[in-house]
């Protein structure tokens, strides 16, 4: 029997899941047969960037982001001029990032220099008019402060991999950002996680596997797949009271009006 849901795993890092040609084809296929119709390859480093996008040129149901995580060393910070010039490049390129701020490894790169960091990314979103995808590991206050300076609300952005309180949820969507949950929804001891996915607007909420990380229950422990996408979309269904498919229909109709660039011809992005 044909799949009918219609899902998006909006984060995933395709290129880390280290695959040959063959073996990628085959991960895409399972997915594709769950009904996820659409993956996002999100950049993290400018310098492996180029492979990924030889990757995910093979796949037209595959989009790409640009942008430098903010853990991420590299031996030349990413220009405002150089982020614009490879987005424009390219068409595939669908968002900025991911960007954002981390303070769970305090022996990685300087809270000032992914700060700066931060703010260019953000910069290169209201140029480009390309929504931000933004990473935040208790560094809450900081990360709101500089959105509500740098952010462009009409291209709006994402908190990806949201693991943070309702109160940090409610300010980023007050600011017209949305809010993407990953397979940590589903871990035992993400109660508060599950209320933040009952209480985010319908109509604002995302859905990702962040692959290879983060595997959803049950495949916790093992390398995240795009098809377990399905995973985190039956949990948060559940979580809602509401139907998988609703849940389903939502999530992939606020992918395409978030991310314009990367909707099919002829699918709505309005409101």
């Amino acid at each position: 029997m044909k799949n009918t849901l219609t899902l998006v795993d909006s984060h995933c890092h395709l290129d880390m899941l280290k695959l040959a040609p063959e073996a990628l084809d085959q991960r895409l296929a399972e997915a594709r047969a769950r009904g996820v119709a659409h993956f996002l390859c999100v950049s993290v480093d400018l310098s492996t960037w180029p492979q990924m996008l030889l990757l995910a040129q093979r796949y037209p149901d595959v989009s790409v982001s640009l942008g430098v995580h903010p853990l991420y060393e590299v031996e030349q910070e990413p220009s405002l001029e150089t982020l614009c010039a490879l987005a424009k490049a390219q068409p595939r390129v669908v968002a900025i990032g991911e960007t954002g701020l981390d303070s769970h490894y305090t022996e990685a790169v300087a809270s000032e220099v992914q700060e700066a960091r931060f703010y260019t990314h953000l910069q290169a979103g209201r140029q480009l008019q390309l929504p931000v995808i933004v990473h935040t590991r208790e560094a809450k206050q900081a990360t709101l402060a500089i959105l509500r300076q740098g952010l462009d609300t009409q291209a709006s952005g994402v908190l990806h991999c949201f693991t943070e309180d309702w109160d940090m949820a409610k300010a980023a969507l007050d600011l017209g950002m949305y809010i993407s949950l990953s397979g940590i929804v589903t871990f035992k001891n993400a109660q508060d996680l599950r209320e933040v996915a009952r209480r985010v607007p319908l109509d604002r909420l995302l859905i990702e596997t962040d692959a290879p990380y983060l595997a959803p229950v049950p495949y916790r422990g093992k390398v995240n797949q795009p098809a377990y996408v399905y995973e985190v979309a039956q949990c948060i269904a559940d979580a809602r009271g509401i139907s998988l498919p609703e849940l389903a229909t939502a999530t992939t109709e606020n992918f395409y009006r978030l991310f314009q660039r990367a909707s099919p011809i002829g699918y709505p992005v309005c409101c």
